[in-house]
């Protein structure tokens, strides 16, 4: 395989997995911010500050 065709193949596949990557994770966030029961952010400006961080 020449590297004339190798490298634009390579560059392309590693775009469109960041792009899917990206996509993925906006639209988990963007699920999580719309549910109501999710747990807060302890950074969150209703949330004390001294509980449980959301993620753990």
């Amino acid at each position: 395989m020449d590297a004339s065709l190798f490298l634009p193949l390579l560059t392309f596949l590693t775009l469109g997995g960041v792009i899917a990557f990206a996509l993925i994770g906006r639209n988990a966030i963007e699920k999580r911010q719309d549910n109501e029961d999710a747990p807060k952010s302890t950074l969150a400006a209703d949330k004390d500050s001294h509980g449980k961080p959301a993620d753990v």
